[in-house]
């Protein structure tokens, strides 16, 4: 799985930047990104590419580390697991810097382990695989750093939605709220 998603998310990269050449306000932006959210962290392989002077198509292939802490259906509820992001982002000024506000959808393929009763004679523990789908919308302001280098905090507002789910049901649907940091190098 991690190797069709690795290869789908360079495909997608490489197409673009060859058919994407002539066209104005055109650019690839390749870099970091972190996510937190309540009971968790998304952390990712980014790239954003220009389409115009306003719109930017974005792409990311990452991971989901989760702690459910109190706020689960069990006691505990702790897992991770492999995502694949695709938004549009429309920037306010023609030269796809400061602020933007967007759409973006992820779908996460996590593996949870479970806990009830912990300490207890009668503790028992599991494991769910869940497929999540985290519709959101995003928000924020790009800083071009030089020529090359960016930096973007964002915000965003969502819902998980559990899409399937092996195993007992776990804490992974509802709304969420996600703040986050870009950090990416501009190649063209």
């Amino acid at each position: 799985m991690k190797n069709k998603i690795l290869f789908v998310f360079f495909f997608l990269l490489s197409s673009m930047s060859t058919f994407g050449q002539e066209i104005e306000g055109y650019y690839v932006d390749v870099g970091f990104e972190i996510q937190q959210y309540s009971t968790g962290f998304l952390l990712g392989v980014r790239s954003e590419v220009g389409l115009s002077p306003h719109n930017a198509l974005d792409v990311r292939v990452g991971y989901n580390l989760l702690d459910h802490q109190n706020l689960g259906i069990h006691q505990s509820e702790k897992g991770d697991g492999l995502g694949l992001s695709l938004g549009y982002r429309h920037y306010f000024k023609s030269n796809n810097k400061g602020f933007f506000l967007g759409v973006r959808s992820d779908l996460w393929w996590n593996e949870v382990d479970w806990k009830d009763n912990i300490g207890e004679a009668n503790e028992i523990e599991g494991t769910s695989k869940v497929t999540v789908l985290l519709p959101t919308a995003i928000g924020g302001y790009r800083y071009l750093l030089s020529d090359h280098w960016l930096i973007t905090p964002t915000v965003a507002f969502g819902a998980g939605i559990n899409v399937k789910t092996e195993g007992v049901g776990i804490r992974e649907e509802g709304p969420v709220f996600l703040w986050g940091l870009n950090v990416a190098y501009r190649f063209f």
